[in-house]
């Protein structure tokens, strides 16, 4: 698949982009102009998030349908509003600050029509916006692909095509804040839904980032262990268990080595220990109610 999708292809009519948006105006006029130039029948959807410099009415001016948010809700919640608008059966999502490169959605929407449900833009050391980021990324990465089992390339990637129906079902959980990527790529692991992962190169920004690095970071990784717990609580909660029933049986060695009786801290270890694992086995359960089909409206 070449950099331009065809007129005849089929993807094509039944493609969304959707590009949620808060002072962008200095990049969204090209990066829409961009769009058009690789997808030119797709649909594009701004999502303009409360903007004060005329970010939305730039995007309609550019040809973009405009939803506009009436205040800043996050970027999650403008995510969410757009994919509701969106009427494509697959939807791309990606930033409108210039930093994804438009001519990387073939790839994306290759995996798409190979069979993924989801492909997602994995950027590489090079496309990190600072060493301390980097670093960030590759510890969320690795700390979700011990929750899922699965290979996680990029957690926090705001570019990916997906299956809209399948998105849809997971739009209740998704937080409204910038870790919507953390949530919807764990949910679709845990829902059993093909992830595929696309090396890209992403560009600097332009403008001031609305990442606060610190806080943010705390938040993602918050997330990280909130949908672990709807994931797969028994791993969340398995090495809470052994280090409890370890801790537990290797005081009681040492106190009846020592004095030749059983201590209170040993049979409070050992009695959290066995706590903690029934809490893992009930959260279990829970997760496959919250997994179960439904007929929720989105």
């Amino acid at each position: 698949m070449g950099d331009r999708i065809a007129a005849s292809e089929p993807v094509r009519h039944r493609l969304s982009v959707v590009l949620p948006a808060k002072n962008e105006s200095a990049t969204v006029a090209e990066v829409i102009g961009r769009l058009r130039d690789v997808l030119p029948a797709a649909e594009i959807v701004l999502v303009d998030d409360g903007s004060t410099d005329g970010t939305g009415e730039v995007a309609g001016k550019a040809g973009a349908t405009v939803v506009r948010n009436l205040y800043s809700m996050g970027n999650g919640a403008a995510v969410k509003a757009g994919m509701r608008r969106a009427g494509g059966e697959i939807v791309v999502l990606m930033d409108a600050d210039g930093q994804h490169d438009p001519r990387d959605i073939p790839r994306l929407l290759a995996e798409i029509e190979a069979g993924a449900d989801m492909a997602v833009g994995a950027r590489g050391a090079d496309s990190q916006a600072s060493i301390g980021r980097g670093i960030a990324n590759a510890f969320y990465n690795a700390l979700a692909t011990y929750m899922t089992g699965r290979s996680v390339k990029d957690l926090t990637s705001g570019f990916r095509a997906v299956r809209a129906a399948r998105f849809k079902e997971f739009l209740h959980l998704l937080p409204n804040g910038f870790s919507y990527p953390t949530t919807i790529t764990m949910a679709f692991f845990r829902a059993g839904y093909a992830v595929r992962y696309v090396p890209i190169k992403a560009a600097r920004r332009i403008g001031k980032s609305h990442i606060n690095l610190l806080k943010d970071g705390a938040r993602f990784l918050l997330i990280i262990f909130k949908i672990g717990t709807l994931y797969s609580p028994v791993k969340l909660f398995a090495p809470v268990v052994a280090v409890q029933a370890l801790l537990g049986l290797g005081y009681y060695a040492y106190t009846f080595l020592t004095q030749g009786r059983l201590s209170l801290a040993t049979i409070f270890l050992l009695t959290s220990a066995v706590t903690t694992f029934l809490i893992g086995l009930v959260s279990e359960q829970i997760t496959q109610l919250v997994y179960r089909p439904t007929t929720r409206d989105n």
